[in-house]
């Protein structure tokens, strides 16, 4: 056997050898099983961790858009008419949300943090001076004073004595920033009087720039990575007390700044929100991609805020019958003192369209008005993130006050926020390498089947090449007389010659 016909051997074993291995590896998904069990170990809420520092202080700039709805016909709406609204914002503030006072808890298997939320205005995002933009809206403190009032016949008409004599009435006009962080209402002032506990001061954000929510119990996702960044207990409760049913009173899920890696497109996301005081679920939509990266987008389908008829398990959030709301809308009286608050996603996006209908001025467009989520599938890591929701007031004819006998029920806007959060750069880059080695460590047998496959087509080329010389040589070799036919035959010897033909003349 020549070096030539060793070589060609040698390479068709070392090609069967490739496939064999690469395509039992592919089978096997032994590298890909290597990488997620890698992916789960790093991607932990434990000291050292790949992700533990990022998730104490979040590098991606968070944003927070205030936008409001400006009534532009009180006294017509007074009277019965349609109220006629124009929204105005958006009004921007950068937040800043580090965790403090993180410490590890049963035996490093949970993890506590307060989260504080501090907002700083940024005016080259914002329309106008909160200083002095004017808002004219419902006035929420006497409304919900009103309500509390209203089963008292006395009560409700000592107050609307007071009302009178103060000159306070349904509708209030005051600046962008007293509405978010505050101002001293005369109305509260005087039943702060003799009643200490109630606060004087109001605002739709009033002492939330500078505070947390409450305590945090998270899963590290050590023991099971389908627990990462899980909550385990809020503000020391695994449950909430607020709803009717025991499901509804879950606390379930994240607080939707982390979520586990290796996700799945059939999987329900479950966040809890503190604002909504529930749990909400989030399905995925569709491919995006951000900055490169790729993602899932999950968003909270129509379900989430159906009514019990279109959703029999929401009937848990309706405390009452009156509580029970129609689809697109959460009352949260409960969680704000009683006020009548109406949650929805702005411009009643997902609800029922006699809710926008009511309000001229209304206009529900998916691509402004819905939440979203935008993960990347490998490691969880949200690449962008929109959350968007209205706060709303219940406006009604209460027995008891006179300046309420000719209104109709309206669920009315008050103000809606978008928080949004995109990756910056830096990160965007770290989680480009990082999914890169993923993606060379998982698709190592088929770098591995390729080689397998080249050297088989060189394989199959030296075959062919070593069987065409063959043929080539074998047509080149004859046996042939040395003398020429025309010579006498007798004087004429033969042997074997290896040589070329000669031509016969």
């Amino acid at each position: 056997m020549t070096r030539r016909s060793c070589a060609i051997y040698g390479v068709g074993i070392v090609c069967a050898h490739l496939l064999i291995i690469g395509i039992g590896l592919v089978v096997a998904q032994v590298f890909q099983t290597l990488i997620h069990n890698r992916l789960k170990k790093e991607i932990t809420l434990t000291e050292g961790s790949r992700v533990f520092e990022t998730w104490k202080n979040p590098p991606p700039p968070v944003f927070m858009q205030f936008f409001f709805f400006n009534i532009s016909n009180p006294d017509e709406f007074l009277d019965g008419s349609k109220p006629v609204v124009s929204q105005v914002g958006p009004y921007t503030y950068r937040e800043y949300r580090p965790k403090e006072n993180v410490s590890f808890v049963e035996n490093g298997t949970k993890v506590s943090a307060y989260q504080p939320k501090t907002f700083v205005f940024l005016p080259d995002r914002s329309v106008g001076d909160p200083d002095m933009d004017m808002i004219t809206t419902i006035n929420i403190p006497a409304v919900a004073v009103m309500n509390k009032v209203k089963d008292s016949f006395w009560r409700s008409s000592m107050l609307s004595i007071l009302m009178n004599s103060m000159k306070v009435g349904i509708i209030m006009t005051h600046s962008v920033n007293e509405l978010l962080w505050g101002f001293k209402d005369p109305l509260l002032s005087h039943i702060h009087l003799t009643n200490p506990d109630i606060d004087e001061y109001f605002g739709l954000m009033y002492k939330k720039n500078g505070s947390n929510d409450g305590e945090f119990v998270f899963h590290t996702g050590e023991a099971d990575y389908m627990d990462y960044g899980r909550i385990a207990t809020f503000r020391g409760e695994s449950k909430l007390s607020l709803w009717k049913s025991e499901q509804s009173n879950m606390i379930n899920g994240t607080d939707g700044s982390t979520f586990h890696p290796l996700l799945s497109k059939n999987e329900r996301l479950y966040i809890f929100s503190p604002d909504l005081c529930r749990s909400i679920f989030m399905e995925f939509e569709k491919d995006v991609e951000v900055k490169g990266l790729p993602a899932y987008r999950f968003t909270p389908p129509r379900d989430v805020l159906a009514s019990k008829d279109e959703n029999p398990d929401n009937e848990g959030f309706c405390v009452s019958p009156k509580e029970c709301l129609g689809t697109g809308l959460l009352k949260v009286s409960m969680c704000r003192k009683g006020a009548p608050v109406v949650a929805s996603f702005p411009h009643f996006y997902l609800g029922d369209k006699k809710y926008s209908n009511a309000i001229e001025g209304l206009n529900p467009v998916r691509e402004h008005h819905q939440t979203y989520l935008d993960l990347n599938p490998t490691t969880g890591v949200p690449v962008r993130a929109s959350k968007r929701a209205q706060v709303n007031i219940i406006i009604n004819r209460i027995p008891g006050f006179p300046k309420t006998k000719f209104l109709n029920e309206t669920i009315f806007p008050v103000m809606f926020i978008n928080e949004t959060v995109v990756i910056d750069d830096v990160s965007a880059a770290k989680l480009h390498k990082l999914l890169l080695m993923v993606t060379l460590v998982s698709n190592f047998p088929l770098i591995i089947v390729g080689l397998g496959a080249v050297l088989l087509l060189v394989f199959i080329g030296l075959i062919i090449r070593e069987r065409k010389e063959k043929m080539t040589t074998k047509e080149k070799t004859s046996y042939s007389p040395v003398c020429n036919k025309e010579s006498d035959e007798k004087n004429c010897d033969t042997y074997v010659g290896m040589t070329p033909i000669i031509e016969k003349s």
